[in-house]
Formats: structure tokens, sequence, C-alpha cells
């Protein structure tokens, strides 16, 4: 079984976390080897006085303040040449699912039109002006209809109808994000 590695809260665990730096990093920095690090992080070492001057700077600017939000936005404005070009391409492929919907929603509409008729029209007795053989043939074209409503209408067709229903929200959404972003 893996052991697990314990967080550590040391001084220099802190500043390495705060500014993000690997222990290599750290290490270039106090001049010494990246392994050393690690030791000193652990406990397994006790940094020495070069090593403690060095990290004092960091630790000091570390101390100063609070590590940033992850949601802070960066400092500088957006380009707006990038954010206009996203917005166009949302706005677009948001329009094009939003037409394929509408073509996949037609055919379902009238798949459940026909499922709310067919009980009645299935049950209706055969007009006794029609000959058996009539009366069969529309009995079995009523049957076709059913199939083909409930083909319409299964479990395939509504994850595909409600995945493009999702990704057009999902645009839009994301184009409404970029519009607010624009002066």
């Amino acid at each position: 079984m893996g052991r697990h590695a314990k967080l550590s809260t040391s001084p220099l665990a802190q500043v390495r976390r705060y500014f993000g730096l690997s222990q290599a990093a750290l290490a270039a920095w106090l001049g010494i080897q990246p392994a050393q690090v690690g030791h000193l992080e652990a406990g397994r070492r006790a940094m020495t006085g070069a090593v403690l001057r060095r990290l004092v700077p960091l630790a000091g600017a570390a101390a100063a303040g609070p590590a940033p939000a992850e949601a802070d936005p960066p400092a500088a404005a957006p380009a707006p040449a990038a954010l206009l070009a996203r917005l166009d391409y949302c706005r677009h492929h948001a329009t094009r699912l939003r037409r394929a919907l509408a073509a996949q929603a037609a055919p379902l509409a009238q798949a459940r039109r026909w499922q709310q008729a067919l009980p009645a029209l299935l049950a209706a007795p055969p007009d006794p002006a029609d000959p058996p053989a009539r009366a069969a043939r529309a009995h079995a074209w009523l049957l076709r209809r059913q199939a083909e409503a409930a083909a319409a209408l299964d479990a395939e067709a509504a994850a595909r109808y409600h995945l493009l229903r999702a990704q057009a929200e999902g645009l839009e959404a994301e184009a409404a994000a970029l519009a607010r972003l624009l002066p």
C-alpha cells in the first residue's frame, strides 16, 4: 500500500505554495539542491543561516498579503478582438444548433400527436361500409404509424434532442457572458 504525503506546514513549504514554485525553482533561488528543499520542508534537516537569509524576502512578501483568490480577474483588460471572435463563433454555432433543434422538433411533435390520436383511432370500429380487406389495410396503416411514432420518440432521439439543446444553451450563455465583457 502506497504512502500518502502530508501537506507540509513549514515556512519554506508555505512560501513555495504561495508563489506556486516547484522545489527545483525554490532551490535555485535559495542556492541549494532540489532534494534539500524536500528535506527542509519535511523537517528532516534544519535550515542554515544562508538559506534563512535568502528565504526572508520571499517569506516577507508572502506574509504581506493574502493569496489572490482564484476568481480574481487578470490585471489587464481582455483583448476585444479575441472576445469578439469567440462571441461571433458562439452566436453562429448557437444559431446553427437552434436550427437543427427546430428540424428535430417538428417530427417529434408530429410523433407525439400521432401517439395521442392513435389509441382512439385503433379502438374505433371499422366502417361497416368498408370491405374487410380495406379495414385490415387501414388498421395495418395505423399500426405502422404507431411504430413510426414510437421509433421517433425513442430514448436515443430524446438524448440527441436534449444534447443539442444543452449545447445551444451553453453557447448562448457563453455569448451573453462575452457580451458583458465587451465595452
